[in-house]
C-alpha cells in the first residue's frame, strides 16, 4: 500500500524534531535498537498541531466509530487534546478526557478529568510497548461505565514482545488486538519507516535503512 501524504509528513516532522533518531538505543526489553521514537519531542505549538493532524487523518481514514477520546497520563494527555482540536478543524467535534496519576481528594475529586467518559471511547497514546498503559486505560474506562473501542498510536514498531525476558512471536500491538479485542491504528509502522528510508536521497538515511532492515529481520513480526 502506498504511503499517504500525512504519513510522510509525520516521518519528516519526526526526523526534523529529533523525535525519530538513529544510532544505538537500549530498549526496556534489553534489545539494542537502531532507532528510537520519542513523541515528547513534538514540543511546540506548531509541532503538536502537526502531530495532532496526523493522528486525526489516521483516525478518519480508519473510520473507527467513537464518541470520546481518552488520553492516559502523562503523554496521552496533550496528544488527546491535540487530536481533538485537529478533528474539530476537520469537521468532527468530539469531547476528550484524561486521567490523573493520583486521585484528587478535593474540588471535583476523582481520577478522571474533562468530558464525561461515556459511550465508545478511543484511547490515544504514543506507542504500545507492553500493553500495560492500555490495560490500565481499559480498566478506568470500564469503571466509568463506558466501552473502550480502539487505540490510536503514532508509531507501531512491529516487533516481537518479550515475556519474562524471552521473545514471544507476537507484538504488543498484536496482543492488544487479539487478547484485549481492541482495534489499533498507527500513523506509521516500521514498514512505513523502512520504505521512507529506502526511498530517501540522503546517503545517511540509506545507511540507517540497512540497520533498520536488519533489526526487522531479527525481531520483526
Amino acid at each position: 500500500m502506498a504511503m499517504q501524504e500525512y504519513q510522510r509528513r509525520f516521518l519528516e516532522d519526526a526526523l526534523a524534531r529529533d523525535a525519530l533518531r538513529f544510532g544505538e538505543f537500549t530498549l526496556k526489553s534489553g534489545r539494542i535498537s537502531p532507532y528510537f521514537f520519542n513523541a515528547g519531542r513534538f514540543d511546540s505549538g506548531a509541532a503538536l498541531a502537526a502531530l495532532g493532524d496526523a493522528y486525526a487523518q489516521t483516525l478518519l481514514a480508519a473510520r473507527i466509530e467513537f464518541d470520546v477520546l481518552f488520553g492516559p497520563a502523562y503523554k496521552g494527555i496533550p496528544l488527546a487534546a491535540a487530536v481533538a482540536v485537529e478533528l474539530a478543524r476537520l469537521g468532527r467535534n468530539v469531547p476528550y478526557a484524561y486521567n490523573r496519576k493520583e486521585a484528587k481528594d478535593h474540588g471535583e475529586g476523582g481520577t478522571l478529568v474533562g468530558a464525561p467518559v461515556t459511550g465508545r471511547v478511543l484511547i490515544i497514546d504514543d506507542v504500545i510497548s507492553a500493553g500495560t498503559s492500555v490495560r490500565e486505560s481499559i480498566a478506568m474506562i470500564q469503571a466509568a461505565g463506558a466501552t473502550p473501542c480502539g487505540v490510536g498510536i503514532a508509531l507501531d514498531r512491529q516487533e516481537k514482545a518479550t515475556e519474562n525476558g524471552a521473545d514471544v512471536p507476537w507484538s504488543a500491538v498484536q496482543y492488544v488486538t487479539t487478547q484485549l479485542k481492541l482495534e489499533v491504528v498507527a500513523i506509521a509502522t516500521l514498514n512505513d519507516l523502512l520504505k521512507y528510508l529506502q526511498a530517501a536521497s540522503d546517503a545517511s538515511l540509506l545507511t540507517y535503512a540497512a540497520s533498520v532492515a536488519a533489526y526487522r529481520e531479527r525481531y520483526g513480526v
